[in-house]
């Protein structure tokens, strides 16, 4: 395995523009906006602005799921942020989201917009608007919370560790890999026995707390990050695939998975949604953008 030679951290750390790998165009250590422009807003009251990774699929299936339930409140526009090209540092999607990251919603429907950003504060923020997928039973709810938070605190290792330094870093370093790929799959380890006396993560009920940890171990079960699925043996999983499976066949998680998603199959692309239509009339543009 190819590694860096021996490194010796300076005294004082400073920014070297040039290095960053695949993403050293956009990784910067500041805060704000990089030039100005205004976030486009359609008809509906709820305006999201995102990209198909992970953290941002979470929010179209919760989305979609409140509609397949009747909620026509949850109609919504979703917007394509182009993180590869810098989008997530303009001005108007800085006052949405101060820390620069997908996904970041607006809710117009009260007397002034109102800003969630964090994809676990969103998918809290729908369910208690709406009161789906997050339970009333004092115990169901710790249990549901503390899956969402343990997603939350989890996917870092798995996409900003693993995924970055066995698929985007420029060298390989056999230390990273290592380590992350061993918490990657000591966390599938604990999905798995979970999963082994639960048809869902947080119980018989289906929560956000499966919408939320779906698109990242849900994904890495169906060989969908990093082409890594050899690499981490995830077959051997064999509740996690079969959650994965489960999941990935509702009508609404296939459609969430579809909203500004760039890559892969061109059927299953949908730049932008706006309409519940879309699904028939999408435009099927192809831009390369890595799941992050």
């Amino acid at each position: 395995m190819t590694t860096q030679p021996d490194y010796t951290p300076p005294e004082i750390w400073t920014w070297a523009r040039e290095n960053g790998g695949r993403f050293a165009n956009i990784n910067r250590p500041i805060a704000g906006p990089t030039h100005d422009k205004d976030l486009p807003v359609g008809r509906h009251p709820l305006q999201l602005y995102s990209l198909a990774t992970p953290n941002g699929v979470k929010i179209t299936i919760m989305l979609e799921e409140l509609l397949a339930r009747g909620h026509v409140g949850a109609e919504y526009d979703a917007w394509l942020i182009r993180i590869n090209e810098g989008d997530q540092f303009s001005s108007g999607f800085v006052a949405a989201n101060p820390n620069s990251k997908i996904p970041a919603l607006v809710d117009n429907s009260g007397e002034k917009p109102r800003r969630v950003f964090e994809s676990g504060a969103i998918l809290m923020y729908l369910a208690e608007k709406f009161g789906e997928f997050l339970p009333t039973d004092p115990d169901s709810r710790a249990e549901c919370l503390s899956w969402l938070f343990w997603q939350m605190g989890s996917a870092p290792y798995l996409g900003g560790g693993f995924g970055h330094f066995y698929a985007y870093a420029p060298f390989k370093i056999e230390y990273a890999i290592d380590r992350f790929a061993m918490e990657v799959k000591r966390q599938l380890d604990v999905l798995d026995r979970q999963l082994a006396n639960h048809e869902f993560i947080a119980g018989k009920d289906y929560t956000i707390a499966d919408i939320a940890i779906w698109p990242w171990y849900g994904g890495l079960a169906k060989g969908w990050l990093y082409d890594s699925a050899t690499f981490l043996q995830v077959h051997a999983y064999k509740n996690v695939v079969r959650w994965a499976d489960q999941i990935g066949s509702r009508p609404a998680v296939q459609r969430g998975r579809m909203v500004n998603r760039v890559t892969g199959d061109p059927a299953g692309q949908l730049r932008e949604r706006h309409d519940a239509g879309d699904f028939e009339t999408k435009t099927q543009d192809k831009l390369e953008i890595p799941a992050s």
